[in-house]
């Protein structure tokens, strides 16, 4: 329940942040005739709808297990970073072809509007607000464990970079004058780059854990090592791991004296149970079949 409440505070706070700089981007978009501006404005719509993703689905993951959910509510969690992912890689369609259909207007003899200075303002004061806004939610996501909360907090950071990438296309054709107003547009284009790639982290490990993706090879021989640190267990084997939400599940099957008896044996499995708990936290789900040399 307190980390729910936690990550509630946080969002919360991005939230907040994202409402009044979406407000303030769209206007100045709008007054300083800037399309990287009105992308940037777009971009942090869909961080405040995300937001509101992470609200309602981490409040399903915190639940415990019960008669329908065996192993707990924890993929919700992973649901929410993969919405997430998929949202940002429509935002970054947009953006793409708003910016590309300009250049090529461009390219053909328009002449685009040049931006404002308000515009830049706007710019400037999202990449400060945003990547404070990123330090904060990637902090409590590492205390936290909340795969949702990294994901939001990477949406903030690509907000913030492609808030650097619009404040540099504004302030060029600013500079520049009227012959290089196309830098505007061209920056939105750069801001759309970046958030696919953004977009495409997050939905190749949300998809991953959500198909049941194994957990690294480095944990994987992590997990068998540490078994096999332990007296009176051989060769660990046939070890299946996977993640369910920010917690880890896994199954392994070890070798043991076939002369023991069944009361030693279950403690050692136990045993065994106990040190992986210890290592990957007290909700690891641990299986673990006991087998005689």
């Amino acid at each position: 329940m307190r980390r729910t409440r936690e990550i509630y505070r946080v969002t919360l706070v991005g939230g907040a942040v994202n409402v009044l700089l979406l407000l303030f981007k769209f206007v100045a978009g709008i007054v300083g005739h800037s399309a990287a501006m009105v992308a940037d404005a777009v971009h942090s719509l869909s961080d405040f709808a995300t937001d509101v993703v992470v609200l309602l689905f981490v409040r399903i993951s915190g639940k415990p297990q019960d008669k329908s959910h065996d192993y707990g509510h924890g993929k919700y969690e992973t649901l929410a970073m993969t919405i997430i992912g998929l949202s940002l890689l429509v935002v970054a369609a947009g953006i793409l072809y708003g910016g590309v259909e300009k250049i090529v207007a461009w390219t053909g003899g328009a002449q685009l509007e040049a931006p404002g200075t308000v515009a830049l303002w706007a710019a400037l004061l999202s990449v400060v607000l945003k990547e404070g806004v990123y330090r904060y939610s990637m902090a409590a996501a590492r205390r936290l464990q909340s795969q949702a909360v990294e994901a939001n907090a990477w949406h903030h950071r690509s907000d913030a970079l492609s808030s650097i990438g619009t404040a540099l296309g504004i302030g060029g054709a600013i500079i520049l004058g009227d012959r290089w107003t196309v830098l505007d547009p061209l920056a939105s284009v750069i801001v759309g780059v970046f958030i696919v790639k953004v977009a495409g982290d997050l939905l190749r490990r949300g998809i991953g854990d959500l198909m049941e993706q194994s957990l690294p090879e480095t944990v994987e021989q992590e997990i068998l090592q540490a078994v096999a640190s332990l007296p009176d267990v051989c060769r660990p084997h046939d070890l299946r791991t996977r993640r369910i939400g920010n917690h880890y599940a896994i199954e392994l099957h070890i070798l043991m004296d076939g002369n023991i008896t069944l009361r030693e044996a279950h403690d050692k499995a136990t045993q065994v149970e106990r040190l992986l708990k210890e290592r990957y936290g007290r909700k690891t789900h641990v299986a673990v079949h006991v087998e005689p040399l």
